[in-house]
């Protein structure tokens, strides 16, 4: 999708446009699915099928396009071709190829609207056009199975009049997502017209994104950047996975720095120059330095003292958090053309492990 800008955007005629007979892009998709249903109103899916997407199973890909549903779900709707490709039925496990569209009437999800929730947020800029938010570590994005309550999107809804529905009725105002355990810096869209140009903003790698994160292990570089392509992890659904020659992989860059070093540990600062799912969390476990409390990549949910301290009895918890925070997101109002710097604070509890490590694992001397 090719889109026209103007150097001063004053109204809707100064959008990005969407031209015909272009390669669809993320930000397309997204829009072609963005109709909003009601409990009694069929979900239309539509989505054509990315080069980056091809390869990919039928059932996967369209669970993580409709991930309101469960994959065992889909892959009842696919078998009784309430799911089709390019209007043929297809089996769960059909390979996709570019330019394919998935298409059907699906039947509406238990919930398809975001209720609004007072809950806190961190706010830290806001205006007619996007927000910035400190997101706190264990707060989900948005609803999808198992959590429906308490999300980012509900906050937003209960706080905002108006949000972007280019996502769709449960991800209101949702360009980019965070992790449900990392915190820091996510910027949220107040209408459509700001929701494409954000968008576009990160499918073409314009967004600078800063993370800071204390990892598990020794890096034997001080800097370097890890170039190596991310895909469905082979065995478990909810991983990804370095995969060099696997047809679903994509290309994924994350540059790294050591800012301080301890015996065993190390905090870094990491500037991902893609926006692969746990692309961070894979690429640092991949050279042996999984970020620290993270269970699916470090086999680790928390750290005690008595492990600082080379296994003394002392049970107390240090750390029970991922140890990944977005420090620093930079891009261009989508309005005016300004650029804008948010950051975050590093979270507390980061900071308090960052004292214990100085205090039970100072670096030696080489």
């Amino acid at each position: 999708m090719t889109k026209r800008r103007t150097n001063q955007m004053d109204d809707d005629d100064d959008i990005l446009l969407p031209v015909d007979n272009i390669e669809p892009s993320a930000a397309l998709n997204d829009a072609l699915n963005a109709s909003a249903s009601t409990s009694s109103e069929p979900v239309t899916l539509r989505h054509q099928v990315l080069p980056a997407e091809e390869g990919q199973r039928l059932d996967a890909l369209v669970a993580r396009v409709e991930s309101r549903y469960s994959r065992v779900r889909l892959r009842q709707m696919i078998t009784a071709g309430d799911i089709q490709v390019d209007g043929r039925r297809r089996k769960p496990a059909y390979t996709v190829k570019a330019g394919e569209i998935i298409s059907g009437a699906l039947q509406a999800p238990a919930r398809d609207v975001q209720l609004g929730e007072d809950i806190p947020l961190d706010i830290i800029y806001e205006d007619d056009d996007l927000v910035a938010i400190n997101k706190q570590h264990g707060m989900v994005v948005h609803p999808a199975k198992g959590h429906w309550n308490g999300t980012l999107t509900a906050a937003l809804t209960h706080r905002y009049a108006q949000l972007s529905q280019v996502g769709g009725a449960t991800r209101p105002g949702i360009v980019h997502r965070l992790d449900r355990d990392t915190s820091g810096v996510i910027v949220i869209a107040r209408n459509d017209a700001a929701h494409l140009h954000l968008a576009r903003q990160f499918e073409q790698r314009e967004v600078e994104k800063e993370y800071f994160a204390i990892c598990r292990g020794k890096l034997d570089r001080d800097r370097d950047r890890i170039e190596q392509p991310i895909g469905p992890h082979p065995y478990q659904r909810e991983k990804m996975a370095v995969r060099t020659e696997h047809p679903a992989s994509r290309t994924a860059s994350t540059f790294y720095e050591v800012q301080e070093r301890f015996v065993g540990y190390a905090a870094v600062k990491v500037l991902p120059k893609t926006g692969r799912t746990h692309q961070i969390r894979v690429h640092l476990a991949h050279v042996g330095c999984p970020v620290c409390c993270d269970p699916l990549y470090a086999g680790q949910r928390q750290v005690s003292l008595g492990e600082l301290r080379g296994g003394a009895p002392d049970e107390t918890i240090v750390l029970d958090r991922l140890a990944l925070h977005a420090r620093r997101l930079q891009l261009c109002h989508p309005r005016d053309g300004r650029t804008l710097t948010f950051e975050a604070p590093i979270a507390a509890e980061l900071n308090s492990f960052l004292e214990t490590l100085r205090r039970e694992r100072p670096r030696k001397l080489d």
